[in-house]
């Protein structure tokens, strides 16, 4: 097993409130090696500019805030919440069951780990909203 597949299937805790979430992002270093992983894109190869992992954290703390409707957060998970290198972020457009058991969880949308990633194969594509949003972070 890869050390992406022991940090993915390992025990991860969530960020309840969005009040932990904008304190939790503001402990994360972009300039920490950050790999920035899309799932249902290309696993990256190499680990994001800091720039580009400032601006991704921007981003989708809008996203998750806009499209979230609940007044605490909850749908994105830590190796630690003190000091991550492996973050799983669920697309609020596609929940499913994230938290709990469930023969079936849904992948994350997005993944910010510190090790390289394994591609996770989703088993439909990306919807092309979604695609557009990752592609205009990055161009």
């Amino acid at each position: 097993m890869s050390a992406f597949h022991d940090l993915y299937t390992g025990r991860l805790w969530s960020i309840m409130s969005w009040e932990q979430l904008t304190a939790f992002w503001g402990r994360i270093d972009p300039a920490g090696g950050w790999y920035l992983y899309a799932v249902g894109e290309a696993p990256p190869g190499e680990p994001a500019e800091a720039t580009a992992t400032s601006n991704f954290m921007h981003h989708v703390d809008e996203l998750l805030r806009r499209e979230h409707h609940h007044d605490y957060c909850a749908i994105v998970y830590a190796d630690d919440v003190e000091k991550p290198s492996f973050i799983k972020i669920y697309d609020p457009n596609n929940l499913g069951v994230s938290c709990g058991f469930s023969d079936n969880p849904p992948l994350p949308g997005w993944i910010m780990c510190q090790v390289p990633p394994d591609d996770l194969k989703p088993p439909h594509p990306l919807p092309e909203g979604r695609k557009r949003w990752w592609s205009k972070l990055f161009n």
